[in-house]
Parts: structure tokens; C-alpha cells; sequence
């Protein structure tokens, strides 16, 4: 079984410019052709994750999240920060299940310890058990207790870092709404690594909206630094709005957008 994680980023399934707006259209055609794709080649293993977009970006910047929580406010900023990425967690699910696909929704902050913002540990071993059996783990952008800060958010990319050193994917999709990562001129990059990266990270923006995780410069320097931590892996960054490109980069019929790997 080869293992490919999927993130619908939350420019993609959301407006995060508009609170708590959920982009169901998108949603049910990256649904769609993932089932598409799954009943093409049924030994594809997946793990989809989503990000909180303006659900939980919005909330945790209202509070201040990312930074820590210590006061009764900020705590219960906290727990509407769960809530509203759990929220739209449910809606996502919805959408998958409906298409057919053998979802299970793993919610990160049920198990998640962080140490000033570094994940350090959380549950594998049922999401693990859950590959094997052939369904579809969900995971999302969440919050996380820390023993440093009291509580921070941990982003999708966070997550999938932490199950990549666990389950060693050969594939990771980042889809948002762009087709890729761009230069200053407007040209999507075809290949980043190492030995490029320094070049072009002038280049890279930060993000449309509210994103308390970072914008496009930190999420290609994490993924070129887990893409070093597990051997073989691709990382792919394009665009989701282009209808048959998930299905077709799936099942290896096209290379879409931005690669990141560790060497050139």
C-alpha cells in the first residue's frame, strides 16, 4: 500500500476573509474525485486532513491561541477554538462520507502534547490500525495542551509531520487555492529543494486572509525539512479548484504545481 496524505488547506474549503464560511462547492469536488480516484486504484492508503481556515483562525487570533493561554479568558478562547475546527471538522466529514469514502474523523486535541509549540506527542497507533483495515483517517488543524504555554494551535502541516515520522507516507498534497508556489513575477515554481530554497524564499508571500500558522514561506520551509526527515518523500503544493486535478495527481496521471523534495 502506498500512503499519500491529502490537506484541503483552508483558503480552499473556506473564505478566510469571512468568518465561518464554509466553500461547500469545492469541498464536495475534492470529495468527489478522491473517491473517484480511490475506486480507480483501491490500494491507495490515504490520510486526509483539512485546515481550520475561518473557522478556527478567526477564534485563535481573537484570543491570541498561538501564543499561549494561561488566564480563565483566554482558556475558554481555547475551547471555542476546539469547537469551531471541530465544527467545521463535522462539515468536511459530512461531505467525504456522502461521497462514499470510509472516513474517520481523529481529533488531533484528544491525545495532542506540545512543548512550546512543538508537537511531542499524540495518538498514531488507531490511526495506524484504521490504514490498515482500509479506511480513511481525518485529521485537522487544532488545538493542543503545551507544557510551556498552556495551550497553542497546531496547524495541519504540524500533524502531518508528526504522523509522517510514524507512518512514513511517500506523498504529501497540499491543496489550496492557488495552482502553486509563486515567484515575484507570477510563475509557479516547478521544483524547490535545499539548494534553491535560500533564492527564491524572498519571493514567497505570506497568506490571503487570517492564519495564525504562517503564510507560504514558513509552509514550504517545514515541508523541505520534513521531506529531509522521511526518506523518499514527495511533497506536492498546487491548486484545488481545478476540476479532475486531485484525481488525476492521485493516481500519478499528472504533476501538478509546486514539488518539494530534499534533494534536486
Amino acid at each position: 500500500m502506498t500512503l499519500t496524505f491529502i490537506k484541503l488547506g483552508g483558503s480552499l474549503i473556506t473564505d478566510k476573509r469571512e468568518a465561518q464560511s464554509f466553500r461547500a462547492d469545492l469541498m464536495r469536488q475534492a470529495a468527489e474525485e478522491i473517491a473517484s480516484a480511490r475506486a480507480a486504484d483501491p490500494t491507495l492508503g490515504l490520510v486526509v486532513g483539512h485546515g481550520s481556515g475561518s473557522f478556527g483562525h478567526v477564534a485563535a487570533q481573537k484570543h491570541g491561541t498561538m501564543q499561549g493561554v494561561h488566564t480563565p479568558d483566554q482558556w475558554r478562547g481555547f475551547a471555542e477554538v476546539a469547537y469551531v475546527a471541530r465544527r467545521l471538522n463535522s462539515l468536511v466529514l459530512d461531505t467525504l462520507f456522502e461521497a462514499g469514502l470510509p472516513v474517520m474523523s481523529m481529533q488531533p486535541s484528544a491525545s495532542a502534547m506540545s512543548t512550546d509549540g512543538a508537537l511531542i506527542q499524540m495518538e498514531t497507533a488507531s490511526i495506524r490500525t484504521l490504514l490498515e483495515r482500509g479506511l480513511i483517517p481525518l485529521v485537522f488543524g487544532d488545538v493542543s495542551l503545551d507544557s510551556v504555554r498552556g495551550g497553542t494551535i497546531i496547524s495541519t502541516e504540524t500533524v502531518f509531520g508528526y504522523l509522517a515520522s510514524k507512518l512514513h507516507p511517500t506523498r504529501i498534497f497540499l491543496l489550496g487555492e492557488v495552482e502553486g508556489v509563486y515567484d515575484s513575477a507570477g510563475v509557479v515554481f516547478p521544483h524547490i529543494h535545499p539548494g534553491n530554497f535560500d533564492q527564491i524564499a524572498a519571493a514567497l508571500g505570506g497568506s490571503r486572509g487570517t492564519d495564525v500558522t504562517g503564510g507560504m514561506s514558513s509552509k514550504v520551509r517545514g515541508m523541505l525539512d520534513l521531506a529531509a526527515s522521511v526518506e523518499g518523500l514527495q511533497v506536492r503544493i498546487f491548486g484545488g479548484t481545478t476540476p479532475g486535478q486531485l484525481r488525476s495527481a492521485l493516481l500519478g496521471e499528472s504533476t501538478p504545481g509546486t514539488l518539494l523534495t530534499a534533494h534536486a
